[in-house]
């Protein structure tokens, strides 16, 4: 069996191998895909032409007076309008300033006060600058008017006039007729909440009855404001929400795009790691909604380009109102949870009970204690301390249970030697010897099994938290993602060009915690498992040596609380003559029928009568 079973792990890593060698692909293939993620990269490009591309290119290279007349033919009331230069305005609080193109009426910039962008060259110099979203030139936001007359006309190709007053500034595009176009933006006197309306004047004597929605466009090119490219690649995406349902969202992953059909849309948000902005309606839903998230390559300086199209249903009243709110800033739970309408949702905490455990449970803890003590590392070790006392019980339980088995590992290891040529006989009366004695095999899963949610959960909080954003703790500078203690001249793949310390440390303790563990212990029965936890940290260095900092530290100190918990526990808490007793007491008592370790002997005694029949039959034929 041991032979066995030590092929059969050895066949586990072949067949992982050999998949990951012939599912790699050719060279044509990636060919292939490069030039399939050229075509996409060209087909976001073209998506970012304004409307009236060449036409009104060569119109603003001719005079005003002829300009004005080809426009006026073409676009009647909207051609005064048209004619303007584009000038940058701006409000601002104390955490956020705002800038306005006056072409298009739009955000061109939103510079958060508070946070900033690490920027690392090729000889890892980093640098400090402040942090801006929206700022791309190649971003849009803009409403598809349709007329009557003119056909669509974009507010993009719009000129408005700026008033500023206080930190509210209007942006009015005024049209022949007496018809205005108006974009209100109200910050909020503190914080990253603003209100936006948007205002049509006597546009229903233009506006094609027939189609009466406005058509909002937001193209956002997304930038890397990380230094873990990946990790923030893999959590930037569009998130909505339908009315009256929970918020859905893009794959993170790869290219997707959502049509939610006849659905009304409450609100959408584009998302970095750990920053968004969010648009949120207030009198009326968006309609007709199309979400879509496009990859662009690693080298390029934006991260991905996000879509979100919908429809702006229009009474066509004399003055017609829309209003929004918008969140452009941070994600900071409670500030996006204090909408009410589960903004705050676009944390990536998870959707599962472990996302619960993260809002619920974790984040509060996290947040509370950060109010007494100032460093997250500190925080982190602090909270490792109150769960491994929380959860002392069920450890004492389990190295008790173990302490038992240490006890009877003489006899198990004589019933080896007996049956030494019977591997099954001597499962079997292992099972019968664990029985007589009262000893669960199983009793020291149970802090494993409750601490697993917990576990699970933290993979997800860490990298999703702005708390340990550029929070530094030892050696490790950013909390939210990997340490680096040495530079590779290469990179491993799925390993890195680095070297995590925290890893390479929880490795260390987590090899030596288990053979503390184990060496008393009687793996007989499963000998290949004896390896396997010695092999599985080592496998799980791929993984985590590109995790955040704020996970392997975690680890780590929670491998030395419980590594000394283990060894006080044992060396002045056991008494092992008398768990000798107990276990010597256990088995003078008479034992009932019945039970897991019972229907389990008996599976081995039935299997042993079949392997025998087996035998008992080739020796027959063989005669």
């Amino acid at each position: 069996m041991e032979k066995n079973q030590g092929i059969g792990v050895l066949l586990i890593f072949a067949v992982i191998a050999i998949y990951y060698f012939y599912t790699a692909p050719t060279e044509a293939e990636y060919q292939r895909q490069v030039e399939i993620q050229d075509s996409i990269k060209l087909e976001a490009t073209k998506a970012i032409e304004p409307t009236f591309d060449t036409k009104h290119e060569v119109e603003e290279t001719l005079p005003d007076s002829v300009r004005q007349k080809n426009l006026n033919s073409t676009y009647g009331p909207f051609s005064s309008a048209m004619m303007g230069r584009s000038e940058i305005v701006s409000i601002e609080n104390d955490q956020l300033k705002l800038s306005f193109d006056t072409k298009g009426g739009r955000i061109s910039s939103a510079l958060m006060k508070e946070h900033f962008k690490i920027n690392e060259d090729s000889v890892h110099n980093r640098t400090k600058e402040p942090l801006a979203i929206m700022e791309d030139v190649k971003n849009k936001f803009q409403y598809i008017i349709p007329t009557q007359r003119y056909g669509n006309i974009n507010t993009s190709d719009l000129y408005f006039k700026p008033t500023v007053n206080g930190k509210t500034i209007t942006m009015t595009a005024t049209l022949d007729g007496g018809q205005s176009i108006s974009q209100i933006y109200k910050l909020d006197e503190d914080g990253y909440k603003l209100d936006y309306d948007i205002k049509l004047y006597n546009m229903n004597q233009v506006i094609d009855a027939s189609k009466p929605n406005l058509r909002f466009k937001w193209h956002n090119f997304l930038d890397k404001l990380e230094l873990n490219h990946n990790f923030e690649r893999f959590y930037t995406t569009v998130y909505f929400k339908e009315l009256n349902e929970s918020s859905d969202y893009c794959n993170c992953r790869s290219d997707d795009k959502e049509e939610p059909k006849n659905a009304r849309i409450e609100w959408v948000s584009h998302v970095n790691q750990f920053f968004n902005t969010s648009i949120i309606a207030e009198n009326k839903s968006f309609e007709n909604g199309v979400f879509e998230t496009v990859a662009l390559e690693k080298e390029d300086d934006d991260l991905k380009l996000i879509k979100s199209e919908y429809d702006i249903p229009l009474d066509l009243t004399g003055e017609e109102v829309f209003s929004m709110k918008m969140y452009v800033g941070p994600n900071e739970f409670k500030d996006l949870k204090a909408y009410g309408n589960e903004l705050e949702q676009i944390i990536p905490f998870g959707r599962s009970i472990f996302g619960s455990i993260n809002r619920h449970i974790i984040r509060p803890v996290f947040d509370w204690l950060s109010k007494f003590i100032g460093s997250k590392g500190l925080v982190i070790i602090f909270m490792i301390f109150m769960l491994k006392m929380l959860l002392y019980p069920f450890m004492y339980k389990m190295l008790y249970s173990q302490a038992k088995m240490g006890a009877l590992k003489p006899e198990l290891a004589g019933l080896k030697i007996k049956y030494k040529d019977e591997p099954q006989k001597a499962q079997m009366e292992t099972m019968k010897v664990y029985r007589e004695y009262g000893v669960s095999p199983l009793g020291g899963c149970l802090p494993m099994i409750v601490q697993m949610p917990i576990w699970y959960a933290l993979f997800r909080f860490f990298p999703a938290s702005i708390t340990f954003r550029q929070e530094s703790f030892l050696w490790a500078t950013d909390l939210s993602s990997y340490d680096v203690i040495a530079r590779l001249p290469f990179e491993i793949p799925a390993f890195g060009a680095h070297i995590s310390l925290f890893t390479i440390l929880w490795a260390i303790s987590t090899v030596i915690y288990s053979f503390y563990n184990i060496r008393h212990m009687d793996m007989s029965a499963n000998p290949a498992m004896k390896y396997v936890q010695y092999f599985m940290p080592i496998t799980f260095l791929f993984f985590f040596n590109t995790y955040a900092a704020g996970l392997t530290c975690y680890m780590f100190f929670s491998n030395l609380f419980n590594i000394a918990q283990t060894v006080i526990t044992k060396k002045f808490v056991f008494d092992n003559d008398k768990i000798l007793a107990e276990l010597h007491a256990e088995k003078a008592k008479p034992k009932k029928k019945g039970g897991f370790q019972a229907k389990l002997e008996e599976a081995m005694k039935s299997q042993q009568a079949q392997a025998a029949k087996r035998n008992k039959n080739i020796k027959r034929k063989k005669k």
